[in-house]
């Protein structure tokens, strides 16, 4: 699964990195580090615009920086949301925080997830991503809490560039709220997850779905809704492109945040990553079992 992960790229490097054609982000967010559900995060999605956005000003358009971005029509966006997704259909926004997965073989079935799947997808820039593993040599866990100690790992690119992971998002209306209210609308995100492949495996059985930079354009299209079509497209990246080491525990709490929580320790109090068995449990994947801590520290 992916109960946590980094996002500390700047705004506008994302404008960059992700060929934004919109930008949708009034306050760029602080660099994260350690990013946990119901937490506000970057997205990317690709949206027709309504009247109402067309007219608004864009925070780069105030900084001069996409004088020629599309003021209406179909285009890409960055946007802010939050993590933990809200159907439509809820009556309440308190299951979000049990909505952070989707597994890649079951989303387009799922109730929550179908009609997102659809229609709203995303991709969530990332820079990398947290998983615990015991160390008493019995596999993966899902979280840092328990009493079995256990080994944060963080997995990122081997060339330092962003990780782009597979997500759907949705907006929930808000039926206290007057309609043509800016938050009468909440928008929320999930992460999609599958196997992970190779030696990451033997840190935890799942991982986020990575979408290669040249199928972007066909996830994000809201025209294609063939679901074989976008199945066809969450292939399970090569673990050949990414590098995984220990970290410190200060990952554990979500109340720690900086730079130093992505910082290389020593491997020698790390579990090794051969010969460790996989754990079939899925963990908190599909929002079924999976609970978040609601900001208040320690997950799962």
């Amino acid at each position: 699964m992916c109960g946590r992960y980094a996002s500390a790229r700047k705004r506008i490097e994302l404008l960059e990195e992700f060929r934004i054609e919109r930008d949708r982000v009034p306050e760029p967010l602080a660099p994260d580090y350690n990013v946990a559900p119901t937490k506000r995060v970057y997205a990317v999605v690709t949206r027709d615009a309504r009247p109402s956005e067309a007219a608004e000003p864009d925070a780069a358009d105030e900084a001069g920086e996409a004088a020629e971005a599309p003021a209406e029509g179909v285009a890409r966006e960055l946007r802010v949301v939050r993590w933990g997704l809200v159907p439509f259909w809820a009556k309440d926004p308190s299951i979000g925080s049990r909505m952070i997965n989707a597994r890649a073989e079951t989303v387009q079935s799922k109730p929550a997830f179908r009609q997102a799947f659809k229609r709203r997808r995303c991709l969530l820039p990332a820079d990398g991503y947290y998983e615990w593993q015991r160390l008493d040599g019995k596999g993966e866990t899902d979280s840092p809490g328990g009493k079995v100690p256990k080994q944060p790992f963080f997995i990122t690119r081997r060339d330092g560039g962003p990780l782009a992971f597979a997500g759907l998002y949705e907006l929930w209306r808000d039926p206290a709220v007057d309609r043509d209210d800016e938050d009468a609308w909440l928008w929320t995100t999930t992460v999609i997850t599958t196997s992970a492949s190779d030696e990451l495996g033997m840190i935890h059985d799942r991982m986020p779905m990575i979408i290669d930079p040249v199928s972007w354009a066909d996830w994000l299209d809201p025209a294609n809704s063939d679901v074989a079509d976008v199945r066809a497209l969450l292939a399970p990246a090569a673990a050949s492109g990414l590098t995984t080491f220990p970290v410190s525990t200060e990952v554990n709490s979500v109340r720690n945040n900086g730079p130093q929580l992505i910082e290389p320790i020593g491997r020698g109090s790390a579990a090794p990553l051969a010969g460790i068995g996989a754990d079939t449990r899925t963990g908190a994947e599909d929002g079924a079992r999976d609970r978040g801590d609601g900001g208040t520290g320690v997950l799962f």
